[in-house]
């Protein structure tokens, strides 16, 4: 009996199978997924918003990155994504990639500029100051100044102008194993060296 029942169970799974898999085609068709076709690589060259979940100084990286990468694809003739593979592939990176992610970065700056999302730089100095290691007095002393004097002393984008033309980007496109790793050390490197820019600025301020 136990043995007819174990023959009956295998023989229905074949068919279970594929009617559980005449389900899913048919939710697939009614979602319209008849129609589908390979998603098409983004043209880089097209020129789109760069949105992060993060806020300040590390939301304003990651948009210059992914703009900058953008900008840097566009020049060399491929997609972002076949860049990022490149790099990570490759023992060293040649010049020309070099050149063009570092000016790619640099337009990416501009874009944000006339699109006016780049942050002045007072919403960014309490960050700065609270990643410093200037003592209390000054701390206070920088955040006891009106923000009209704090942005027409720092200019954002001449900031992370400067942050990009200091880059050691051979560097950072060298070792990586991988396009995440990539982006992350182009994040956190633009992220610090806007963070020393603008501290630097402020002080001079006093």
């Amino acid at each position: 009996m136990t043995t007819g029942l174990l023959t009956l169970r295998r023989a229905a799974l074949p068919a279970i199978g594929a009617v559980l898999i005449t389900v899913v085609l048919a939710v697939q068709l009614l979602a319209g997924g008849g129609d589908f076709v390979p998603v098409a690589a983004v043209d880089p060259c097209s020129v789109r918003s760069a949105t992060s979940v993060s806020t300040g100084m590390d939301g304003l990286s990651e948009r210059l990155v992914l703009l900058g990468l953008d900008r840097a694809a566009c020049r060399l003739g491929v997609t972002r994504e076949a860049l990022l593979l490149q790099v990570a592939q490759q023992r060293a990176a040649p010049a020309a990639q070099v050149d063009a992610l570092r000016a790619g970065l640099n337009e990416a700056v501009d874009l944000m500029k006339q699109s006016r999302t780049l942050p002045p730089a007072s919403e960014l100095a309490d960050e700065a100051l609270e990643r410093s290691d200037l003592n209390g007095f000054l701390k206070a002393a920088i955040r006891a100044l009106p923000d009209s004097v704090i942005n027409q002393a720092v200019k954002t984008d001449d900031v992370l102008h400067r942050t990009v033309d200091n880059l050691d980007l051979r560097a950072l496109l060298s070792n990586l194993s991988n396009p995440d790793e990539l982006t992350r050390q182009i994040d956190n490197a633009v992220t610090d060296a806007v963070r020393q820019s603008i501290e630097a600025r402020l002080r001079d301020l006093l």
